[in-house]
């Protein structure tokens, strides 16, 4: 953030501007405009109290009304009014950019949460969110002449320099969500453009603002961090009137939340963690600097958390608040309790010294794609999505990347079809992690790091890759023998020649596999040269 300070030049009396860059924290919403910076630091200076929100009771004819069809495209809204507000041109200038800055941070582009701000003297409640077949839709869209459907304003802004980013978020839906008044005048198509008949101006003095979103918690902490910045500006400062929201069902909930909560922190634990040691109130003292109204109760510091602090969700964020309002250049440095020496993890270690011996044995290191497509690592390998145990991702952006790799295999079969122009034989490997899902493992999943390596030529064979897993195990001192070592037992998988693979065995556990790639599976991955693999667990080798 840049702000502007006027001043005269020494001795000529000439005008210049000084510009003082602040940085500000992506999770400090309540700083990313001048209103609550200020704020900010007059409470930090002890020339302000923090501001004390207050919600007026809401009005019926300010509700908004979601409909069924809004689950299709962003099932989500909130809303909230402020009255008496009285803007000048800075604070304009600032109400708008606030929502500029939220939708590229928190919101994420528009994705999670569109805002609109709306003059409330000029539409009549209570309001419907909706969602409409486009063709259905026609408004006089923000600064335009003429009314215009919603494919022609999709077009017309698909060459916007600003807007043209946000028109995929909607583009391919069957409906397209719309916000109207209760004479059916559109207030917004969000997350696109608000309608012109309600835009805000320097004379508004009652603003309407709604939220619509895929995420509501999000949309919950955006509209309290813009009714909490702006009602400042209100006939009655830092009130906020809620509106009811109801939902497909017929029941309501009221917005903003705009709620307070309170913490617990020990007085001796926050010292001991920070490196300090003030006392009780001095702590409260720091929390209030911070815009957390803390007091001191025997060994506890009690916080009040306001609505402007959705940053605050532990305990640690309280300590680290302390920390900055005692000042980190304050905190005396201690040397370490503790003796150690630092030392190389036993599996990195191991994995560096595996790599260096497959290159001594003619193999280029590949280093492929931690995510693949579903067909990558099931449909292509002949077996179905359900049965491999991969961890998918929830919100893909392309299809190239829609789950955590199981096995080393298909990044290297698709690394080769890309250096097909490349003389045979091609000899690939690759030790790197993947990941399957586990229902033990804490977040549902856990690593493993594997070892794969490739053979492609004119023919394929186990000798072109068991050479390879031999000189493995002999640096890793396991002998072949079926009961102390290694050794290998014929199986059968989709993703090999039939009667052409095995799975490799190291006391009698299974830990990988080797054999010769079926042809379906090298046609899958546009190869037309045969393919020997040989891929292997080395974890039980540390």
């Amino acid at each position: 953030m840049l702000i502007k300070e006027q001043g005269d030049h020494a001795g000529a009396g000439v005008s210049e501007e000084i510009l003082y860059r602040i940085d500000i924290p992506a999770n400090r919403y309540d700083l990313l405009c001048l209103e609550g910076l200020v704020d900010g630091l007059l409470v930090f200076q002890g020339k302000k109290s923090p501001p004390k929100f207050q919600l007026k009771k809401y009005e019926d004819s300010h509700s908004l009304h979601l409909t069924p069809a809004t689950a299709q495209i962003r099932p989500f809204a909130v809303a909230a009014v402020l009255k008496g507000v009285t803007f000048t041109k800075e604070s304009y200038d600032s109400f708008i950019d606030l929502q500029d800055k939220l939708h590229q941070n928190i919101c994420r582009k528009r994705t999670l949460v569109a805002i609109g701000t709306h003059d409330l003297d000029t539409i009549h409640g209570p309001f419907i969110y909706d969602a409409l077949p486009p063709s259905e839709i026609k408004f006089k869209a923000l600064n335009q002449q003429k009314e215009m459907t919603a494919p022609e304003l999709m077009e017309l802004y698909s060459s916007h320099a600003q807007l043209k980013q946000y028109l995929g978020i909607i583009r391919d839906s069957p409906v397209y969500p719309v916000i109207k008044d209760k004479n059916g005048v559109v207030l917004s198509m969000p997350p696109i453009i608000n309608g012109d008949h309600s835009k805000i101006t320097l004379d508004t003095k009652n603003v309407f603002i709604e939220c619509t979103a895929t995420d509501l918690t999000k949309a919950i902490v955006v509209l309290d961090t813009v009714v909490s910045m702006f009602s400042k500006y209100c006939s009655t400062p830092y009130e906020v009137e809620q509106c009811k929201v109801f939902s497909t069902d017929g029941t309501y909930e009221l917005y903003p939340k705009m709620q307070y909560r309170e913490e617990i922190i020990n007085v001796e634990k926050a010292n001991k963690y920070i490196g300090i040691s003030e006392d009780g109130d001095k702590l409260a003292t720091l929390l209030s600097r911070m815009c957390l109204t803390a007091t001191h109760e025997e060994s506890l510091v009690r916080v009040r958390v306001p609505p402007t602090r959705h940053d605050v969700i532990h305990a640690c964020d309280i300590y680290e608040d302390i920390a900055i309002a005692y000042g980190y250049n304050r905190i005396a440095r201690v040397p370490s309790r503790v003796v150690s020496a630092g030392g190389q993890v036993p599996l990195n270690k191991l994995t560096e010294q595996l790599r260096q011996e497959c290159a001594h044995a003619g193999y280029t290191e590949a280093l492929t794609f931690t995510l693949c497509s579903r067909e990558d690592v099931a449909t292509k390998l002949g077996v179905k999505i359900e049965d491999v145990p991969a961890a998918h991702i929830s919100n893909p952006k392309t299809l190239e990347f829609q789950v955590v790799r199981t096995l080393l295999l298909p990044g290297l079969l698709k690394t080769l079809a890309a250096n097909k122009k490349m003389p045979l034989p091609l000899k690939l490997f690759e030790i790197s992690d993947v990941v399957v899902k586990d229902d033990k493992a804490e977040c549902g999943a856990r690593n493993v790091r594997r070892a794969c390596g490739v053979h492609c030529g004119r023919a394929a064979g186990f000798q072109l890759v068991h050479g390879l897993l031999d000189r493995l195990m002999a640096l890793l001192a396991v002998p072949c023998h079926p009961e102390r070592g290694y050794s290998l037992r014929q199986c059968e998988d989709p993703a090999y020649f039939p009667g052409r693979c095995a799975e490799v065995l190291l006391r009698q556990q299974v830990i990988g596999k080797i054999g010769v790639i079926h042809p379906n599976v090298l046609t899958a991955f546009e190869l037309t040269n045969p393919c020997s693999v040989v891929e292997i667990d080395i974890e039980p080798f540390v």
